[in-house]
């Protein structure tokens, strides 16, 4: 009923709206509360550093990186990068990032299970996210099916990663929750912005997750019907 192209608009199209629809929420939501100081004052950087204090993290070092949002965690550095808008601001949306990171950095600290399977899976997922693809068109341009269904087998590490990262992003944002109620970073209202970037954040993920099955699928798709060909 539906050749190549339609059937990846068929399959593809919700996930890349999806994620369309998700960037432009963290962005709207970043720069709603971007702009809003927190009640504290404290920076992306200071609030990072106290939550990693709390926790015994004291050896955990805190940088500024370059790029927008481009924040993260190198549980091999052990190591919390945070961009310049998050590092240096004291707006709600920058204290929301940077608890969020530094949960990661607890999570690494307590060895949460997620957290180590995902790294684990970070080598074998830069390989197989670009050269399966290779090896499932050359498998299809050959007629070599067993050739296509090994490359589909290693872009199935793509899909299987970005699964794993649901998990681990929600549980940091969870954890980031918490403790910035409860060590009275956030007051009151604030907390409404922080789990309002932090959830449109989370949403990014779900649609990554969503993207990746959607191609997944649509070469399964393709790879099943040559076989009845």
């Amino acid at each position: 009923m539906f050749g190549g192209y339609g059937l990846y608009i068929l399959i593809s199209l919700p996930a890349l709206l999806l994620g369309f629809w998700a960037q432009m929420k963290v962005k709207s939501a970043f720069n709603k509360y971007s702009k809003i100081r927190s009640y504290t004052g404290l920076t992306g950087a200071e609030v990072a550093r106290r939550m990693l204090n709390a926790s015994g993290l004291n050896s955990v070092q805190v940088e500024e990186t370059r790029g927008f949002l481009s924040d993260h965690y190198d549980p091999r550095a052990k190591t919390l990068r945070l961009s310049p808008d998050v590092y240096r601001s004291n707006s709600i949306a920058a204290a929301g990032i940077a608890a969020h990171e530094a949960g990661h950095a607890i999570q690494d600290q307590n060895d949460y299970a997620p957290l180590k399977f995902r790294s684990a899976m970070v080598p074998s997922v830069q390989f197989g996210s670009w050269l399966g693809p290779i090896i499932f068109i050359g498998g299809l341009l050959l007629q070599w099916d067993s050739l296509a269904w090994v490359g589909l087998g290693l872009f199935a590490l793509t899909a299987i990663f970005a699964l794993v990262t649901l998990p681990v992003e929600f549980n940091a944002s969870n954890r980031a929750k918490a403790w910035l109620t409860t060590s009275g970073v956030i007051y009151g209202e604030e907390s409404q912005g922080i789990n309002k970037v932090l959830d449109a954040a989370a949403l990014t993920y779900v649609a990554a997750a969503i993207q990746a099955i959607s191609t997944l699928l649509y070469y399964a798709f393709l790879l099943m019907g040559r076989s009845r060909d």
